[in-house]
């Protein structure tokens, strides 16, 4: 019988390392498309790598199943289940605000302007920083390793700059001659991307409280 659990709590972890890898593909197919917006203008190939990301999206919903299956199976104790359930559900906010953020530029035409392009790559990508340590925080959680809360400092450090970079961004929308309407679009937009790196610290600080509660 604990031969037979044993198992299935390997088949949870190996779960989890498959869904983080197919979260990393939809944060690339993510990027993808918004590059190709934010460097042509014409989105020419805009919802196809939509199309693209939204699959990934999808294939890492059929892992969690999976996983909550198992979950609800008995793979683990009790105590444990419950904490790798909510995490997993944490963690999948992250794909469903990369789909947001794309779903808002292709269902209300919005268009990053040129003065504010820099900055949206920068806060991307500092937002995306957080999601690739947020995995090696979770694969050191997994591995029972240390270095957790040095991942933790550093996501929340990322996420305190990502506040910065979104105010700064929403202050040049506000100040600038664009049409009232357009600038309230793009404020939506920018303040669903920063919702990314939020996610991330706010999944990066479960993590160690979990680890924290293992090592009592």
């Amino acid at each position: 019988m604990f031969n037979f659990l044993f198992k299935k709590e390997n088949r949870v972890e190996v779960l989890i390392f498959e869904y983080m890898d197919t979260l990393k593909l939809t944060q690339e197919s993510f990027l993808d498309a918004l590059n190709a917006c934010l460097e042509d203008n014409k989105c020419d190939d805009f919802d196809f790598l939509i199309t693209q990301t939204h699959k990934h999206e999808s294939k890492a919903d059929d892992i969690r199943d999976e996983i909550n299956d198992l979950m609800y199976s008995k793979a683990l104790i009790p105590d444990s289940r419950g904490d790798i359930m909510r995490l997993i559900e944490a963690i999948d906010m992250i794909p469903h605000y990369f789909e947001r953020v794309l779903f808002v530029m292709q269902t209300q035409k919005v268009r990053i302007p040129e003065f504010l392009v820099l900055d949206v790559k920068e806060l991307i990508r500092i937002s995306l920083e957080c999601c690739d340590l947020l995995s090696k925080q979770l694969a050191l959680h997994l591995k029972q390793k240390l270095g957790i809360r040095s991942i933790l400092s550093t996501i929340d450090t990322n996420e305190s700059h990502c506040d910065h970079i979104e105010r700064r961004i929403i202050t040049k929308i506000f100040d600038s001659d664009l049409d009232p309407f357009i600038k309230l679009q793009l404020k939506e937009l920018i303040v669903t991307m920063g919702e990314i790196s939020d996610q991330a610290d706010r999944v990066s600080k479960q993590i160690n409280i979990i680890n924290m509660k293992r090592r009592v």
